[in-house]
């Protein structure tokens, strides 16, 4: 059964939150006693320099990766008081996962990608969810190609549609516009906002793009592995503004000022 949290109530809720890796002979810190909440409907991006701890933390949030220490409380659901197999059917019900590797199944065209999910479920289309995100996301032209005939921006954008086909109440995305062009990234962060607005999704976004993160309401910066920093767009009158913020804090470029 879906997890449908209240108005209020958190959607995501990590508190003290630290995960270690074994590097050479010593360990590192990925992420550092990190806490963060999120209510329905927050659309927010994360921030950090390479090494940062980003994607990391996503991990987390997604049950994929285990913590060393702290909690992670997904529509209140402790995601590691679950089984492997209850994580997995949590997240499947609760959670679009959008990462680097798009992961499309070979076979499938990418209209069958988009469904992947409800035919999983055992959920019909009787709201036309794929063909909304297929009209969304500009993919009419590629539905009946498989992904070895999409480009790398195709590709994306179909594991995006997959993603969000089952109306998640909360989508966690890694650099989902990377292989986007500006115009497809743009139709993404509205379909965000969209989501965001009409159904409460909650939205927790990684990118190293502050133009990407300026259109999200809420901007998170990690720097090695700890949360420094946590405004509101409203905050920033300007993507330069927000960049120069962002050099402030960290003491560098974001990649896509730096070239």
């Amino acid at each position: 059964m879906k997890s449908v949290p209240s108005a209020w109530s958190p959607v995501v809720q990590i508190e003290n939150l630290t995960k270690r890796f074994r590097y050479g002979h010593g360990v590192v810190e990925a992420v550092s006693g990190v806490t963060l909440s999120l209510t329905r409907g927050d659309f927010a991006a994360v921030m950090g320099a390479s090494g940062s701890g980003k994607s990391t933390l996503l991990h987390l949030a997604a049950g994929l990766t285990r913590p060393d220490a702290g909690t992670i409380r997904i529509a209140g659901t402790d995601l590691h008081a679950l089984s492997d197999r209850e994580r997995t059917v949590f997240r499947r019900r609760n959670i679009g996962l959008v990462f680097q590797a798009f992961n499309l199944i070979p076979t499938l065209t990418g209209e069958e990608n988009i469904a992947l999910p409800m035919l999983l479920g055992g959920r019909p289309d009787d709201n036309g969810d794929v063909a909304r995100l297929v009209k969304e996301l500009g993919l009419k032209d590629v539905c009946a190609r498989r992904p070895d005939a999409m480009s790398g921006g195709e590709q994306q954008r179909v594991a995006i549609g997959r993603a969000l086909v089952t109306r998640p109440s909360l989508v966690l995305a890694d650099e989902p516009t990377g292989s986007l062009d500006s115009a497809n990234g743009r139709r993404l962060c509205e379909s965000f906002h969209r989501l965001c607005l009409e159904h409460g999704t909650t939205v927790l976004m990684v990118t190293h793009n502050p133009v990407v993160a300026f259109a999200a309401e809420r901007i998170l910066i990690l720097k090695d592995g700890r949360l420094i920093s946590e405004t509101h767009r409203a905050d920033y009158g300007t993507v330069q503004e927000l960049t120069q913020h962002y050099i402030e804090l960290t003491e560098s470029a974001p990649q896509e000022v730096r070239g």
